[in-house]
């Protein structure tokens, strides 16, 4: 059978390799299964950093005609690239497979960088909406992302469209793998942001929820007057969901207060463990504080082995197969909606 968009081909920058080299695993055994190897393609390329911080990416082989996939993750803890070179690498990617007359061109970015600044509040750029139009001006058709932080951002995209996948089966499969979901479990809401995220998991799960509530004072910078909690977890385990771990110390302040109102176990389910500035060390000291029992992340944020064997109190569930299953799906014209909306 062959791909009624054109040959599939896979390029990956520079932060986003380890995740594509998975992605391509899986799509290197599902064309062998079906004895058409020659329908996919992952091209050589380089990507080359200047000394005055400049990015150059160039394509070191033909992909005239080619449904092109380009992959990145702009928060990459395992180098000293920051989201800003990451996204103008991703550009760049994106502009090179323009320019060599690629039939079709999709960002595959797990991470939509700046998606916590979709709205403006006062005298301030929409820089989601900026990121959106440089994907778009770079050539991208089509954009493929997991559990973006505003769905409206969507709406920013006016040539190229947005597909987003969602993490929760695969966080499910986790928990229930591991016996977390039992009579005696709270599906929590550490905010009110995150309260549909957790309405979504409890009924699936079947579970009771709860939600934290804080009553800032915002004549004041990160000032919270009042925090109270909405349901009972008193004797209960507790599951904890959200999009993201940035800093850690909300996330950490929510916990010691469900501790607090009588909470046991904790596991925190998340699909960004980003864990920046200091939140590591944060997190390892509320795990041996007996705060937090555990922290299960996805492999949207490549940590790599070596982390997981530094902190026991970490576990990943993969996402690049579902990337995968998506890509192979465009490529050949089939549905996704099943796909996306599970």
């Amino acid at each position: 059978m062959s791909a009624d968009r054109g040959q599939l081909g896979i390029i990956s920058c520079k932060s986003g390799d380890k995740f594509a080299k998975a992605v391509v695993e899986y799509l290197k055994e599902k064309y062998h299964r079906e004895g058409h190897d020659e329908r996919f393609k992952y091209i050589k390329t380089t990507e080359t950093h200047f000394a005055n911080g400049e990015i150059k990416f160039s394509i070191d082989e033909p992909i005239r005609g080619m449904d092109v996939y380009v992959i990145q993750l702009m928060d990459d803890p395992l180098s000293d690239l920051s989201v800003n070179d990451n996204l103008m690498a991703l550009g760049t990617a994106l502009n090179a497979t323009f320019n060599s007359d690629a039939e079709s061109i999709t960002a595959v970015i797990p991470q939509y960088p700046n998606s916590r600044q979709e709205r403006r509040k006062g005298r301030e750029s929409v820089t989601a909406s900026m990121v959106a139009a440089f994907i778009e001006s770079c050539g991208a058709n089509r954009v493929l992302t997991i559990d973006i932080h505003a769905e409206a951002i969507a709406g920013f995209f006016h040539r190229a469209r947005l597909d987003n996948l969602h993490a929760s089966r695969q966080l499910m499969k986790s928990m229930l793998s591991r016996e977390l979901i039992c009579e005696n479990t709270v599906v929590v809401a550490p905010d009110v942001g995150s309260a549909e995220t957790a309405r979504y998991y409890s009924r699936e799960l079947k579970t009771d929820m709860a939600l934290i509530v804080k009553e800032r004072d915002y004549s004041k910078a990160s000032t919270v007057v009042e925090t109270r909690l909405v349901g009972n977890v008193t004797g209960k385990n507790v599951v904890i969901v959200d999009d993201m771990v940035a800093t850690g110390g909300t996330l950490i302040a929510a916990c010691s207060l469900l501790k607090e109102f009588g909470a046991k176990e904790i596991d925190v389910f998340c699909t960004f463990p980003f864990f920046n500035g200091s939140a590591v060390e944060k997190l390892s000291k509320a795990h041996s504080d007996g705060i937090i029992n555990s922290v299960t992340g996805t492999n949207a944020v490549w940590r790599g082995d070596q982390f997981k064997k530094e902190n026991p109190w970490y576990m990943e569930v993969n996402v690049t197969r579902l990337f995968a299953k998506v890509i192979y799906s465009i490529n050949h014209m089939k549905s996704i909606s099943n796909i996306l909306d599970s």
